[in-house]
């Protein structure tokens, strides 16, 4: 099975696409109706968008603009955002969202059990930001905003819950574009059993390759699909299909 490569898009409380950086900065890359068709043309394995505003604000995945934005997507669609409760989920699930992603729902074990017995594991993705670098230092961020437990450790917990697959992302590296915490993916990739996404750093193709010879089943980035050059001019790119081909077969060659 070939190793994916997932764009990976963020979304405001104002339905733009913004890309950031540490968590902080933002900047503006288009609009989000647009760039999916893009993506589409592209044959892009599958997409995750994530809704950044919907937890710090209280409020709940926005499903008008999800549903919309599902018909327009012609690849698997992974959202996050606002999760709260198996309903929500059950309701994206009917326009189209084929994987549900939780971050700070990811720390409250009743709904990531509720999730993964109603919609199946498969479904259950979980976004672990981690700050830090390297495997010791790195620590998961709760829903508080404090530091606490080993990435490992909750990655574990994770998995023993019913959750399908991990993001693990890293915040110190999020929109720096000179690569992954290749260190930490190695660290976590070989204590689990469950697929694990590298996402935060990568800015090209080689850095996506890099996350996936660590041990990663998939690299997702923002920048390496959107931004292109020292001054991040929008570009919106994903390796040929072709091209693809020929990166899997060196991997496993």
């Amino acid at each position: 099975m070939r190793k994916r490569l997932i764009p990976v898009l963020l979304v405001d409380q104002n339905r733009r696409l913004v890309k950031t950086i540490k968590f902080g900065e933002r900047t503006y890359v288009g609009d989000p109706f647009n760039v999916v068709r893009l993506f589409n043309e592209k044959e892009v394995d599958e997409i995750c968008i994530l809704d950044i505003d919907a937890t710090r604000t209280g409020r709940g995945p926005d499903l008008g603009f999800v549903r919309e934005l599902a018909t327009e997507c012609f690849m698997p669609l992974a959202y996050g955002g606002g999760i709260t409760g198996l309903k929500q989920c059950e309701e994206l699930n009917r326009w189209g969202v084929e994987k549900f992603v939780l971050g700070q729902g990811a720390h409250n074990a009743q709904l990531v059990r509720e999730i993964a017995a109603d919609m199946g594991s498969q479904a259950l993705v979980a976004c672990v930001d981690v700050d830090g670098r390297g495997a010791a230092a790195s620590c998961v961020a709760d829903a508080s905003g404090n530091l606490s437990r080993e990435p490992i450790d909750f990655c574990m917990r994770l998995q023993d819950a019913g959750v399908g697959e991990i993001i693990l992302q890293s915040k110190a590296l999020d929109g720096t574009r000179i690569g992954y915490d290749l260190e930490l993916i190695r660290s976590i990739t070989r204590k689990l059993s469950i697929p694990v996404v590298a996402l935060g750093g990568a800015g090209n193709v080689a850095h996506l390759m890099e996350g996936l010879d660590a041990g990663a089943s998939a690299a997702a980035s923002g920048s390496a699909f959107t931004f292109i050059g020292r001054l991040r001019a929008v570009l919106i790119s994903y390796p040929a299909p072709e091209s693809l081909e020929d990166m899997d077969q060196a991997a496993h060659g």
